[in-house]
């Protein structure tokens, strides 16, 4: 199954601007108020947000955050943690020496608790010591119905450690550079998943971001190729978090593609409407946590995949 119904979120309790991923993450600002503040914004931006979700019938379990941790970026569990259909657990090497610090077994032990079944945990972390990072589903667009991952090379993506991954998940690697404006530079943008989503039946995704043609035919040609039908966004919507969407199963096996306000009222009424085809639309303010983050609604949720253990009565 491509998509599913159930969403780990992690409440933030330090959230600011990470001064160690604003290196290679052009999406961050820094806003001039108090990081109290700044975190009241974005615990209040992510409340919403999960009642939003939950009013949609999607399952969402929230983890809350560490305090004596200091993780400013733990609201983007993505990066870290994926979950998989087969049982097995991803664990990623990170980018930011911070960062690191957000993993935690604990999640594993919750979620055994809520009868889903942990069969192995597969762990990449030990190439951080190589100064080699591949951040999880950031860096990592799955199709799995097709049993293939695409990926954007960046400095939080390494080559050599992604198409390990594809061979452990057992799927085919689609490999490119995608890049963005930066004081007219063109560089590579840090996470795939600001620049791509792939659906059920569609994607969403930046090809003006691709500058290489043959890189850019070739994932066409792969989403084409199996079905998808191909929304483009601009590098301007691309800013605005338009890349950054996910798509859930709601209440009644519903479906819906997830995105931040800022992303929503980015895209045009033709754009919307190609959406609308597939599926409905669920969009949440997100500001703070996109500006000081560089994040938006899909780095924010970690995709639960595992399979539940049936309880016999």
């Amino acid at each position: 199954m491509q998509i599913t119904n159930t969403i780990l979120m992690v409440r933030p309790v330090r959230f600011r601007m990470n001064e160690e991923t604003a290196v290679n993450n052009y999406f961050q600002e820094d806003l001039d108020i108090k990081n109290q503040t700044i975190n009241f914004r974005a615990q209040k931006e992510f409340d919403d947000f999960v009642a939003v979700l939950r009013s949609h019938g999607v399952e969402v379990i929230v983890v809350d955050d560490i305090y004596e941790r200091d993780t400013p970026d733990s609201i983007f569990p993505n990066n870290w943690i994926s979950f998989h259909a087969n049982g097995s657990v991803g664990l990623y090497p990170m980018f930011a020496e911070n960062r690191r610090r957000e993993r935690r077994e604990d999640v594993l032990d919750l979620l055994e608790e809520k009868g889903f079944e942990i069969r192995t945990v597969v762990d990449y972390t030990a190439a951080e010591e190589d100064g080699l990072f591949l951040e999880g589903t950031g860096s990592i667009i799955m199709d799995r119905e097709h049993q293939k991952a695409y990926c954007a090379l960046s400095p939080r993506a390494d080559e050599g450690l992604f198409i390990e991954f594809c061979e452990d998940m057992e799927c085919t690697p689609v490999i490119f550079t995608a890049y963005q404006s930066v004081d007219g530079q063109r560089l590579p943008i840090y996470h795939t998943n600001v620049m791509m989503c792939i659906a059920e039946t569609f994607a969403v995704i930046c090809l003006d971001a691709i500058d290489d043609k043959k890189e850019r035919k070739n994932v066409v040609d792969h989403l084409r190729g199996d079905g998808k039908e191909i929304i483009a966004i601009s590098e301007v919507q691309e800013q605005h978090f338009a890349g950054n969407m996910l798509q859930v199963i709601g209440g009644g096996e519903k479906r819906y593609l997830v995105m931040s306000s800022a992303a929503y009222n980015s895209l045009n009424q033709e754009q919307l409407k190609a959406i609308r085809r597939h599926c409905e639309i669920i969009h949440s303010p997100l500001d703070t946590i996109e500006t000081c983050g560089g994040g938006s609604a899909r780095c924010m949720m970690a995709e639960v995949f595992l399979p539940r253990i049936e309880v016999l009565s």
